[in-house]
């Protein structure tokens, strides 16, 4: 009680937020004589942030289903929880461990975020990486399947959606250049979109991008520095996670100058894609990249987007994206995950998960 509370779009001073059982059941009016409360004087209110882009392959995620309860309530906290990511969309994992690892999560044996996940991620033919760079990378061993035709992404989709994936990613291109053909792009789209999944694109290039776009996809999972400027892009209708640190945090061995040229075109591509009309979904590609999310913030702000388009891309666009009707909003009704901050989006205080409170500093 006491903060400022982020309505959609509308914000409201001195205000208290209720909360009974795991839904909001008022902003605004008296406080129960027997109610908990967290004094927010001084402090932001907003739903809880999605991340929607991340990935539960690292190795420390191996056999989700035994690893003791208080060590994987640990992990969840310094990777999402102390952020104020209280939703992610898991884009890329092998999907029988981060099922176990969300059934956890789902029967309240262990505190951590709502998890959606696609499951392995559909790969060109000859596309798994090797041993050696996943040792690297280290992130657990995970066969793709692998597709070169409309039948094969077909069979492959509907495959991932009985098997009760919450979304399909496909991966345009290879490192070593070879691509999934725009109709079994296309194909894997139209069995994602029969069985209401949204499709992810992992592009390369911008010419990646184009395809992915024409092939009707809902997310295009990252900017493409490495292949230049975007000149144009219709991009209307389609959401882009831009993983703008990605870059930065990849070429932190190179020299500086070079960090901030591929930055830089990130930050541009961006632009672009906000002039053409894109939805922009908060993603770090966690999993691979260091947990905070500072960077990721300030890089989105230098591309022109401002605290309330940045706070979207967090909370009512990806709910909106990804049909949560009850997420990404503080209203009477919506689910009780909520983030209260101070000084900016990364100053986290307290965290509520499910109407729990699960991080306070």
């Amino acid at each position: 009680m006491g903060g400022t509370v982020y309505v959609d779009c509308d914000t409201v001073r001195d205000a208290t937020v209720l909360i009974d059982g795991e839904t909001i059941a008022a902003v605004g009016g008296d406080v129960p004589a027997n109610a908990s409360v967290i004094d927010c004087a001084g402090l932001t209110i907003t739903a809880g942030f999605w991340n929607s882009h991340v990935h539960f392959f690292e190795r420390k995620w191996a056999n989700a289903a035994s690893i003791p309860a208080p060590e994987l309530a640990l992990e969840l906290q310094q990777m999402l929880t102390r952020y104020g990511f209280t939703s992610v969309f898991d884009i890329g994992s092998m999907w029988s461990n981060t099922r176990a690892l969300r059934e956890r999560i789902e029967s309240g044996e262990v505190p951590g975020p709502r998890i959606r996940s696609t499951g392995e991620g559909l790969v060109p033919i000859g596309g798994n990486p090797s041993d050696v760079v996943l040792g690297m990378m280290g992130v657990m061993k995970t066969p793709l399947p692998e597709v070169g035709d409309a039948i094969q992404a077909t069979a492959a989709t509907k495959k991932l959606v009985a098997d009760g994936v919450d979304g399909i990613k496909v991966f345009v291109s290879s490192p070593a250049g070879v691509s999934i053909p725009e109709d079994a792009i296309r194909a894997a789209v139209d069995a994602a979109h029969q069985a209401n999944k949204p499709v992810f694109a992992h592009p390369n290039t911008g010419t990646d991008v184009m395809a992915a776009l024409r092939a009707g996809v809902d997310v295009i999972a990252h900017t493409t520095p490495r292949s230049g400027p975007w000149e144009t892009m219709p991009a209307r209708g389609v959401a882009l996670t831009p993983t703008l640190n990605l870059w930065k945090y990849f070429l932190r061995h190179d020299r500086i100058s070079t960090q901030e040229q591929i930055v830089k075109t990130a930050i541009a591509q961006l632009r672009v894609w906000i002039s053409a009309g894109g939805t922009v979904l908060f993603g770090t590609d966690l999993g691979a990249v260091g947990y905070d999310p500072s960077e990721e913030y300030a890089l989105m702000a230098e591309a022109g987007m401002n605290f309330r388009q940045i706070l979207a891309s967090l909370t009512t666009a990806p709910a909106e994206r990804f049909g949560a009707s009850k997420s990404g909003r503080i209203a009477v009704g919506c689910e009780a995950d909520i983030v209260v901050f101070k000084d900016g989006l990364s100053d986290v205080r307290h965290v509520i998960q499910r109407g729990h409170n699960r991080y306070s500093r």
